[in-house]
């Protein structure tokens, strides 16, 4: 009986440290919303490119600075020597401990904004085709910073409650995914400590401000970007017969690839082969040389995706010799070699002991099991092929009356990407803070 009235004394203790802890956090978030508020405002406002990230970086580097983290800025190297790393890593180490990455990303979309509020981007820049483009956050990137900066503030003012190393990184080129990875290139995990866990948040464009969804397991798609370019032999449109027409023999493979799926590729293994783009010629009435087929790949698992690259290039020659290809004029098949990136595995255990913790801290009746989806991200580059066990969250957005309604009508929300993707920004925020926080909080709690 004594033991039992013991026990019962310390899970008091740690209910009472539980709820006073969540009043302190609370107090401190109705403290700083205005002011994050005006920050994530401010990053709306000003969004800028993948690769091109410099003010959005400096930003965030002199905030994380000023809360007294060690800063690096220009974190980064990629294959074109032209781009600048703008990634940015800031350390604070609070004792001895595990050590946790937090990651938000930095970059834009190339959209016109059209959702009219009024602190909507209307910046236009140049991309890196020299094409003049409209610029704006239609993926929340600016969401993501914003509560980042907010639970740095959190655990800075909490350093009392948790013990190690948090490392904190504003990764660029999210967008081209190959930012990660620029990241890595140089360092990150060598120049800077190597996390026991990292995890990160995701806004979502149909789940209800206030709410956080998870997903143990695979969570998002691996993407494979591949050129197919379909060679033949032009001539006069007049006089097909003494031609190999490229923009047939394209026709009769994107027909083809969509077997891979059908007919190739078990339906307990998901996976999408899309098309999604075909380039050739000049002129009615000239065959062309080649055509160009620009492909995503996208699976879980890296063993169907070897297999999925494997049936392109088979179907692609295939078609092409059943045409009349001459040999040296069969199609070429390319990687995209920076714009591939790996699957999003949220490691489970992780996964479902951080979804406890944020329960306890927005309400576990906010905090529901989401289902993988064929999207994909470059989170996937941090875990070093689940090395490392990470967890990305999906973040609500959406005022909860446009959802039911949305839900009613059958009329789907603005998605990601959307020109009219616009987040309710207070208790989006919050909510993400406050589950970044008590994350990070489970993980290096004393």
């Amino acid at each position: 009986m004594k033991k039992l009235a013991v026990l019962a004394f310390l899970f008091s203790i740690s209910v009472a440290a539980t709820a006073s802890a969540q009043q302190t956090l609370d107090s401190l978030l109705d403290r700083e919303i205005a002011q994050l508020l005006s920050t994530y405002k401010t990053l709306h406002a000003a969004p800028e490119l993948s690769h091109h990230e410099e003010k959005t970086a400096a930003f965030v580097a002199a905030q994380l600075r000023s809360l007294g983290f060690t800063v690096t800025e220009r974190v980064g190297k990629y294959d074109r020597p032209e781009w600048t790393g703008y990634g940015v890593v800031a350390v604070l180490k609070n004792g001895d401990g595990p050590t946790v990455l937090v990651r938000t990303d930095l970059d834009a979309l190339p959209v016109e904004e059209k959702t009219g509020l009024p602190y909507a981007s209307t910046v236009k820049t140049k991309n890196d085709a020299g094409q003049e483009v409209s610029v704006m956050h239609a993926c929340g990137h600016d969401v993501h910073i914003t509560s980042l900066l907010g639970t740095a503030k959190m655990l800075t003012e909490l350093k009392a409650q948790w013990h190690g190393t948090l490392v904190l990184i504003g990764q660029p080129a999210e967008e081209t995914i190959d930012g990660a990875k620029a990241m890595l290139a140089d360092g990150l995990y060598s120049r800077f400590p190597q996390p026991d866990y990292a995890i990160a948040l995701h806004d979502s464009a149909d789940l209800e401000a206030g709410k956080v969804a998870y997903c143990p397991g695979y969570a998002l798609a691996s993407s494979t970007s591949v050129d197919v370019i379909i060679r033949g032999v032009s001539g006069h449109g007049s006089r097909p017969e003494a031609t190999k027409d490229p923009i047939v023999i394209a026709s009769q493979t994107i027909l083809a690839l969509q077997t891979i799926i059908s007919r190739e590729n078990s339906p307990l293994d998901p996976a999408v082969v899309t098309v999604g783009s075909i380039h050739g010629g000049t002129k009615r009435n000239i065959i062309p040389e080649d055509v160009t087929l620009q492909l995503t790949i996208r699976t879980y698992k890296e063993d169907v995706r070897q297999r999925i690259l494997a049936s392109v290039q088979r179907i692609a020659k295939g078609v092409a010799q059943a045409g009349g290809v001459p040999d040296d004029r069969l199609p070429i098949v390319k990687l995209i070699e920076n714009e591939i990136a790996p699957a999003t595995y949220n490691d489970p255990p992780l996964t479902e002991r951080l979804a406890a913790a944020i329960g306890a801290s927005i309400g576990k009746e906010n905090v529901i099991k989401a289902a993988p989806v064929m999207g994909s991200e470059d989170f996937g580059h941090l875990s070093l092929d689940h090395k490392i066990p990470a967890v990305m969250l999906w973040l609500g957005a959406i005022e909860p009356a446009k959802v039911e309604a949305s839900r009613k009508s059958g009329k789907p929300l603005p998605s990601l990407h959307s020109s009219l993707f616009a987040p309710l920004p207070e208790p989006t925020l919050r909510t993400g803070v406050k589950a970044m926080t008590a994350a990070v909080l489970e993980l290096m709690k004393k």
